[in-house]
């Protein structure tokens, strides 16, 4: 079918709202939401920010998981429809609905949540102690966690450079935000979104200016063209060099990989922890997703151009997180770095350049998500008259405070560390024995060698917890969650005693999920 106009005839572009009915859906949820927010009065908004956000997610579970099965490309070839795709969306929204479970608490700190009521605030001016005191909620946490989640599940299915810059601003400006509304400690908040959104800026500023030398290398931005024009070698190599590391730096940023770190351990700390729990397992899943088509379609036809380049990357952001988690004494700057030496391990799925390691990626993704979120809900729960106790001297006895609570944080914290029976385990492996088939048997030894080294800290945590005596005048307790958070905390947990105890149907399932379309 086409229209007639004065100068010709166009066709009329094919919307496949089957296959785009998930992202529709979110992102038509965050619209709601803001609606909400500008038209109804406070009391209102609650309740109904929380019907629209977990029902939003459900329904386009629901909508992905009976959506169409054929691989194919959609929006003009914009965006992929293949099993990596599929497998990523549906991760994302499941790890989404149980991280913004947290954002739900409120019987921690009876009857607040974790967020400042109104982010434009001065901290510790009047008009704050005032809002604090008269229990005003903050609800613009949900649409913009929703546009977050919409930009995330578009950014792994991005097939060509330009749909992934607009996914990519998309999923961090909410980020940005949610970093810095953190309720108490308000200032290091506020600093941590400020470095955030500072250096996600040079971030993107990286990735546009690589997007243009590969548009000037190959005459297009789309990821098929990119790649004929690489397996022509008929123009420039160093457009094309100069443009994948320059891609590469805003892509690395996202996932925490070293020298592009910086800003993790500054943000986790400082962020709201529920924002963290969902920034961390989410934001991972969706830029590793980016990270696999470009390089494994746009520019497979060079891997052997690049892939010096992420085996040093990767060996570098192993030892960078292992080396630096050895000296925190802040249980979150200690997973901050526990998240970078994980992606250094994700990164050996990357170097591996074949479907074996993708499915590995796929795997360890989930692993990780859950394993994240469980343990940043548990450090919601362990609290002084400051609000969270995160130094981890206020974590000894813990054990015997609270059993239930540390023997979970002791199950999180093994799976981290691959400890068989957990999800951990199958997830390195798996990781490992593709990049050895692949011939990285280098990179493998030092991925072996940085697990053992980081073993120590997560058994350091579980020591204190265990086998420490409090400080005599120690005020830390252990909160009673409501029951989102425990919800949070059984589903984090079964899903890393089932990867670990049952992991070969998942295995092959992401196995069956990683060919990409092209």
């Amino acid at each position: 079918m086409t229209h007639t106009l004065a100068a010709g005839t166009f066709p009329t572009p094919i919307v496949e709202y089957r296959s785009l009915l998930p992202v529709l859906l979110v992102l038509g949820a965050a619209v709601i939401g803001v609606l909400i927010e500008a038209l109804l009065p406070r009391r209102a908004r609650l309740p109904l920010q929380w019907v629209v956000t977990f029902g939003s997610l459900a329904t386009a579970l629901v909508a992905l998981l009976i959506g169409p099965r054929a691989d194919g490309l959609l929006a003009e070839g914009a965006l992929a429809w293949d099993g990596p795709t599929r497998w990523l969306q549906a991760l994302i929204l499941v790890l989404a609905i149980v991280a913004l479970l947290l954002f739900t608490e409120r019987r921690v700190d009876p009857g607040r949540d974790p967020f400042a009521p109104r982010a434009s605030t001065v901290p510790g001016s009047d008009e704050e102690k005032g809002l604090t005191e008269r229990l005003v909620q903050q609800t613009e946490v949900y649409p913009l966690a929703l546009f977050a989640v919409g930009g995330m599940l578009l950014f792994p299915a991005a097939n060509d450079l330009l749909m992934m810059f607009v996914a990519l601003e998309v999923l961090s400006l909410p980020l940005y935000l949610l970093a810095g509304m953190a309720r108490r400690r308000r200032l290091m908040s506020q600093e941590a979104a400020l470095k955030y959104f500072l250096l996600g800026a040079y971030s993107s500023a990286f990735f546009i200016f690589g997007a243009a030398l590969l548009y000037g290398y190959s005459g297009s931005l789309d990821f098929a063209r990119i790649a004929a024009a690489t397996g022509s070698q008929t123009s420039s190599q160093g457009l094309l060099l100069a443009g994948t590391a320059l891609i590469a730096v805003g892509l690395l940023f996202k996932v925490g990989a070293a020298p592009f770190h910086e800003w993790t351990p500054d943000v986790y700390q400082g962020a709201p922890t529920a924002v963290t729990a969902f920034m961390a397992a989410t934001t991972k899943v969706a830029a590793f997703g980016a990270l696999l088509r470009l390089f494994l379609v746009a520019l497979g036809p060079v891997r052997q151009e690049w892939l010096p380049l992420m085996w040093v990357i990767a060996a570098l952001t192993m030892i960078v997180g292992v080396v630096m988690a050895l000296t925190q004494q802040d249980i979150k700057r200690l997973l901050a770095y526990s998240s970078i030496a994980h992606t250094g391990f994700l990164l050996t799925g990357l170097v591996a350049a074949s479907p074996k390691g993708t499915g590995a990626v796929l795997f360890y993704l989930a692993a990780y998500g859950f394993a994240t979120i469980g343990a940043f809900g548990i450090i919601t729960l362990v609290r002084d008259s400051a609000g969270e106790a995160t130094h981890l001297s206020a974590w000894a006895g813990l054990g015997r405070r609270a059993p239930g609570v540390a023997w979970l944080m002791t199950l999180f914290l093994l799976s981290m560390a691959g400890i068989p029976l957990t999800a951990g385990f199958p997830a390195k492996f798996a990781v490992f024995a593709a990049a050895s088939a692949s011939g990285a048997s280098v990179l493998v030894i030092v991925g072996v060698i940085t697990s053992a080294i980081a073993g120590f800290f997560y058994v350091r945590v579980i020591v204190v917890m265990f086998f420490t005596e409090p400080a005599e005048d120690s005020t830390v307790s252990v909160a009673v969650p409501s029951w989102a958070t425990t919800a949070a905390l059984a589903i984090s947990a079964a899903v890393t005693l089932a990867l670990g105890l049952l992991p070969q149907s998942v295995l092959e399932a992401a196995a069956r999920a990683s060919v990409f379309v092209r």
